[in-house]
């Protein structure tokens, strides 16, 4: 256990003990009251490359009850960039071990680990904390604590209930490349509003890896999405089938032999072992510079927030390194939202849509890009439930709703359905 360091908090104390013009016309000079602020529990999503930063620069910020979750186990290639492991961690949960490291070296400060899944918290889990802060490597994940924040705004008689508002800051990173956003549920752009800035990953249609694949990329899914669950060609010590180990050579080889075979059988030419690994990778490189950067931009607004010695991002930073250095702050505004909007989404589709490509619609559009969709009627009845009802698929959507017709969606990226009117032209 570390000791305490005379005047560690001098520069912070600074911050919140004295006026500034700069500060939120709210804010009143207060070294207790900031205290009390710092003390309440916040939740870090993460602790990757960003969490591990943001874990750092919270605590010494003067945060004093932070909580962390993360259902990831530290891997070898995590220790290049994400320095509160160590090789000892290996196989260890990334929460816990960040937790103790933080734990032993800031005194003061109570870091409490989840070594879970962010959906398995129920609403009273995500209820106590003042601010969410993500430090995340996927959009889905990113969409759900959205989708979960948004949901808990309550309001009383048509009024928002400002208690019940908990703001998230989200920082994420792409090589030299890296962006925060500020989200304020309600009162600006959620994430959601914000999705068409992310072009949807590459996808392909189930129906065409299967019956038609004309790429060398519809043959390396072929392989693990279809073969490899078929084929369980890996067992554990237990008898257990594996799941795809992408730093396993033995695994990414028969991969790229079972897509080969395959590409071979329609006449496809360009599979190789490398794109192979890139296909199923989905490599995004990752680079410590940029993530301390951007968790730093992160831990900033948190405290701005939190203390309110100085106004927000108003809403969007982002950073592009690759070539020189350029920078760039936006405000947008709130758009036509299925997860925040007070009415339910527009959707306009050809009349003579059938449900496979409603369904395909869904997961491609750059305003939903879902990943499972099923969806019922407004009234509870179901339509399309994904893995059940593939008999229905070449049917006209026509034969199920009308157009103008409401629609409840249920997706893994969303926390509770959400509703949808179809206009059919």
């Amino acid at each position: 256990m570390e000791v305490e360091v005379s005047g560690r908090w001098a520069g912070i104390e600074n911050l919140y003990c004295r006026s500034s013009s700069l500060a939120n016309p709210d804010f009143e000079p207060s070294k207790v009251e900031a205290e009390n602020k710092l003390a309440k529990p916040i939740l870090v999503v993460g602790a990757g490359g960003l969490g591990c930063e943001l874990l750092k620069d919270l605590a010494l910020m003067g945060f004093k009850n932070i909580h962390v979750i993360d259902m990831d186990t530290i891997d070898l290639s995590n220790l290049n960039r994400q320095f509160l492991f160590r090789n000892k961690d290996i196989g260890s949960p990334k929460a816990t071990v960040a937790a103790e490291f933080i734990n032993n070296r800031v005194v003061g400060v109570t870091v409490t680990p989840h070594y879970c899944r962010i959906q398995d918290k129920d609403d009273a889990f995500y209820k106590q904390f003042s601010i969410v802060v993500c430090g995340l490597d996927s959009i889905k994940a990113r969409r759900w604590i959205n989708g979960k924040l948004v949901q808990l705004v309550r309001s009383v008689d048509d009024e928002i209930v400002a208690s019940s508002i908990i703001p998230m800051v989200d920082g994420g990173t792409e090589g030299f490349k890296g962006h925060v956003k500020v989200i304020v549920p309600k009162f600006g752009p959620c994430f959601e509003c914000l999705l068409p800035m992310f072009p949807p990953q590459q996808k392909y249609a189930l129906c065409t890896i299967q019956s038609t694949p004309r790429l060398p990329e519809h043959c390396i899914s072929y392989a693990k999405i279809l073969q490899w669950p078929n084929e369980k060609p890996f067992k554990d010590s237990a008898g257990n089938a594996c799941k795809i180990d992408t730093d396993n050579p033995e695994h990414m080889k028969w991969l790229y032999e079972k897509a080969l075979k395959r590409a071979e059988e329609f006449n496809i030419t360009g599979v190789t072992f490398k794109l192979t690994q890139g296909v199923v990778k989905n490599i995004i490189p990752a680079i410590a510079s940029t993530n301390a950067m951007v968790s730093a931009l992160v831990a900033n607004e948190a405290f701005k927030f939190i203390t309110e010695v100085a106004d927000n991002l108003d809403n969007f930073f982002m950073n592009n390194g690759t070539t020189g250095n350029y920078s760039l702050t936006v405000s947008h505004e709130r758009e036509e939202c299925i997860v925040c909007s007070a009415t339910s989404t527009e959707l306009k589709v050809n009349a003579s849509i059938t449900v496979c490509e409603f369904v395909e619609l869904l997961k491609e559009n750059e305003r939903f890009q879902l990943s499972n969709p099923s969806f019922s009627r407004a009234a509870g009845a179901p339509i399309y439930i994904a893995g059940k009802h593939d008999n229905i698929k070449e049917k006209n959507l026509a034969e199920f709703i009308s157009s103008g017709d409401e629609i409840l969606i249920t997706d893994g990226t969303y926390p509770t359905p959400v509703m949808m009117r179809v206009v059919m032209e």
